[in-house]
C-alpha cells in the first residue's frame, strides 16, 4: 500500500523533470543563431524584505536553487570594451545575468547600463565609488555611498524602476551596522557562494578551472565575476560552453513586483547546507556530544585485616563486635591481592653526571707567562738634576757643619731580571744549524 501511495508522486516528479528538460531544449532552440545555446533555464523572483542576506560565503542563507543551477553575477562595471564583449557573449548564449554596477562607472558609460537593462539583465548597486573601507566606515558614510550609487545608476538608466534593490558590498567587506541599514531600507545584501578569482593574476583557463571545480564541489550557487577584466571576457565563452557540456543550468534572479510575482519556495530551500558551505566557513566542525558526565572513580576499601581488627558485622560503616580489640595472634597481616592505588610510580635515580677531565696545561703554548710583580715605587725621570749626598757626608757635616752635594742621575740596573717560566711552558725548539749547512754541502 505504501508503494502504491508513493507511485503518483514519483510519476509526477519524473514528469516534472521531463517537462523541465523540454523547457530547456525549447529555450535553447529559441536562441537565434545558436540552437545549441546554454540559455536561461528559469527565472525566480525574490522579495528583498523577506531574505535580506544571501550567499553561503558569509551568510547562512542563499538563493533557493536546485542541484546544478548557477546564477552569474558581474561586479565593478560597466567598462568598455570588456562589458560590451561580455554582453555579446551572454546574448549569443541567451543567458541572463545580474550586474552590480558602480555609480561613477554608470555616469561615465550610461549607454552600457541601458544596453544591459534592455537586454533583460538585472541591475544591482555596488556603491558609488567602490571604496575598500566598508568594514570600518561609519553608517552615515556607507549610506552616502549606497544612496549615491542608486542615484547615479537611475540617472544613467533614465528609469527609476529599472534598478533592483539588490546591493553587494565592495570587496565583501561587511559589518553589522551597515547590514542593518541595508535591511532597514529594504535592500537585499548579496554575497557569493563561490568565486573564480578573476581579479588575481591568473589566465582565462585558470578562471574557468576554478569556477568549475568550486561549482562541482558545491553543486549550485552564486558565481562572482568581474566585467571590467579582459581575461574574464576571454574566459566567459569557455565557461558557458563547459557549463552546458556538464549539465549545469543558468538561473536568472529578478525582484518580485507586479510584473514578476514572487516565486513560491519553502524555508528550507534558503538554508545553506553543510555541503554548500565554503572550506573557510567552518574552521571548527560541529561535534555532537551525547554525554560528557563521567562515572566517579571507584576505589577499593582496605580490608580490616590490614589493621589487626577481628572481622565482624558492619552496618552503615559501624562495626558491631563484642570486643573491639586487636587479635593476640596477629603478627604478620597479609595485604590484599589488589593494590589500593593501582597506578603506582617508580622513581629511578638518575645516574650521576660523568666527570670530564680538565685540560692539561701542556695543551697551551704560551710565548710568555706573566706573573704579578710586587708593587714598587715607580721611577720618575725629570730634566732637572737631582742632588744626592756624597760618601762621607756625615763626617763632613760633623766637622764643618755643611754637606757638599753632587748632582748625578739615578742609576738603573743594567741587566733585566730573569724571564719567568712556568712548568707547563714548552721550550722552543732550536734548528740544527750546523747539520743543516752540512746537508747543503757548505763547509
Amino acid at each position: 500500500m505504501r508503494k502504491t501511495f508513493a507511485e503518483p508522486y514519483l510519476l509526477a516528479f519524473a514528469v516534472g523533470l521531463g517537462a523541465l528538460a523540454c523547457l530547456n531544449s525549447a529555450i535553447a532552440a529559441d536562441c537565434p543563431g545558436n540552437p545549441n545555446a546554454l540559455g536561461t533555464s528559469r527565472t525566480i523572483a525574490v522579495d528583498p524584505t523577506e531574505h535580506q542576506r544571501l550567499g553561503s560565503f558569509q551568510y547562512p542563507e542563499s538563493l533557493p536553487l536546485n542541484d546544478r543551477e548557477v546564477v552569474l553575477t558581474f561586479d565593478d562595471g560597466p567598462l568598455p570594451p570588456y562589458t560590451s564583449r561580455i554582453l555579446d557573449v551572454l546574448a549569443s548564449e541567451c543567458v541572463k545575468a545580474t550586474f552590480f554596477i558602480v555609480g561613477r562607472m554608470a555616469n561615465s558609460y550610461p549607454h552600457l547600463v541601458k544596453r544591459a537593462y534592455l537586454e533583460g539583465h538585472t541591475l544591482g548597486n555596488h556603491s558609488q565609488n567602490h571604496p575598500f573601507t566598508f568594514s570600518r566606515m561609519t553608517v552615515d558614510q556607507a549610506a552616502t555611498e549606497i544612496e549615491n550609487g542608486y542615484t547615479s545608476i537611475r540617472a544613467a538608466l533614465g528609469d527609476p524602476k529599472g534598478v533592483s534593490d539588490f546591493f553587494r558590498i565592495p570587496g565583501l567587506l561587511r559589518q553589522e551596522p551597515v547590514e542593518r541599514y541595508l535591511a532597514a531600507k529594504g535592500y537585499m545584501t548579496w554575497s557569493v557562494d563561490f568565486m573564480a578569482d578573476d581579479w588575481t593574476h591568473i589566465g582565462p583557463n585558470e578562471i574557468v578551472r576554478r569556477a568549475l571545480n568550486r561549482l562541482e564541489a558545491r553543486g549550485r550557487g552564486i558565481l562572482l565575476l568581474h566585467d571590467i577584466k579582459p581575461k574574464t571576457a576571454l574566459a566567459l565563452p569557455i565557461l558557458l560552453h563547459e557549463l552546458n557540456a556538464r549539465g549545469f543550468k543558468v538561473v536568472h534572479v529578478v525582484q518580485a513586483d507586479a510584473e514578476h510575482p514572487k516565486t513560491a519556495t519553502l524555508p528550507d530551500q534558503w538554508i545553506v547546507t553543510h555541503r554548500e558551505r565554503p572550506e573557510t566557513a567552518e574552521l571548527w566542525p560541529n561535534i555532537q556530544v551525547a554525554n560528557l558526565a563521567l562515572p566517579a572513580p571507584a576505589l577499593e576499601v582496605p580490608s580490616v585485616n590490614n589493621f589487626g581488627i577481628a572481622p565482624g558485622q558492619y552496618t552503615d560503616g559501624v562495626t558491631a563486635l563484642a570486643a573491639d580489640k586487636l587479635r593476640a595472634g596477629d603478627r604478620e597481616i597479609p595485604l590484599p591481592p589488589v593494590a589500593l592505588w593501582p597506578r603506582s610510580m617508580r622513581l629511578v635515580a638518575a645516574p650521576s653526571a660523568e666527570t670530564l677531565p680538565a685540560p692539561d696545561a701542556t695543551y697551551f703554548r704560551y710565548s710568555r707567562v706573566w706573573k704579578q710583580r710586587p708593587l714598587s715605587i715607580a721611577h720618575t725621570h725629570s730634566h732637572k738634576k737631582t742632588a744626592t749626598a756624597t760618601p762621607g757626608a756625615a763626617a763632613q757635616k760633623a766637622a764643618t757643619g755643611r754637606v757638599t752635594r753632587s748632582t748625578t742621575t739615578p742609576q738603573h740596573p743594567a741587566t733585566r731580571p730573569p724571564r719567568p717560566t712556568g712548568q707547563h711552558q714548552l721550550p722552543p725548539s732550536r734548528p740544527q744549524t750546523l747539520g743543516f749547512l752540512q746537508r747543503l754541502g757548505m763547509p
